[in-house]
């Protein structure tokens, strides 16, 4: 017999679920990593019920800009146990950093990372989830830059998840240097195909510097 997969319920609420064909969010395939089985960093939810959940709590009226205009912020209270996904370097944790090579995806091309790895040091449940969504013509873009096509493209929906921030404020933080440069180099190699900008470059080195991702590995 296959081994039996643990549904990760995130609530004994019952919602009033949105009908799946109205749905105006969706899940992009390159969030999933972050709903891997056994990896208690990654988001404690099934997915089903993460999308059904976010679509119900959706309002045009409260997306924030992102970096470009086809990206946007929703900020939801997390109502899952999904500890942070970063925390502040101090005096006593730097020792426990470590740096690595890697890419998202296979298509991507690795960059250097730094990290703590998860268990050297305390993750607290996040008090709110920063969804990071795609607009429907960008991923599709994406997609077709990288030779694959966009697995919701049946479904009419305006934004597609492909990032969920598990945190402690409910604001955008610095999106790390590294992506930043990735998305400037384009498309072909798995960023976005933004110019990079100083400004928030600079901004997005001063948050870095003092803090650092919690990444679990097999």
């Amino acid at each position: 017999l296959g081994k039996r997969k643990t549904l990760r319920f995130c609530s004994t609420k019952i919602f009033n679920m949105v009908n799946k064909a109205e749905y105006k969010l969706v899940l992009d395939p390159f969030c999933d990593r972050q709903f891997e089985e056994g990896n208690p960093a990654s988001i404690q939810c099934e997915k089903a019920e993460f999308i059904a959940r976010l679509n119900e709590l959706y309002d045009a009226n409260n997306l924030k800009d992102g970096y470009a205009p086809f990206c946007k912020h929703l900020f939801v209270e997390n109502w899952t146990s999904t500890p942070v996904t970063a925390v502040p370097i101090t005096d006593e944790n730097k020792k426990l950093l470590a740096t690595s090579y890697e890419a998202r995806r296979p298509e991507e091309l690795p960059v250097l990372t730094r990290y703590f790895v998860h268990g050297t040091v305390e993750a607290p449940v996040a008090k709110y989830l920063d969804i990071i969504l795609y607009s429907k013509d960008q991923i599709g873009k994406e997609n077709e830059s990288m030779s694959s096509s966009d697995v919701n493209k049946e479904i009419d929906y305006d934004w597609g998840v492909i990032s969920v921030k598990a945190q402690m404020v409910d604001h955008e933080t610095p999106m790390d240097p590294i992506t930043m440069m990735r998305n400037a180099l384009g498309k072909e190699y798995g960023g976005s195909g933004v110019p990079l900008i100083e400004e928030k470059y600079r901004a997005s080195v001063d948050f870095w510097s003092n803090h650092a991702q919690i990444k679990k590995f097999d």
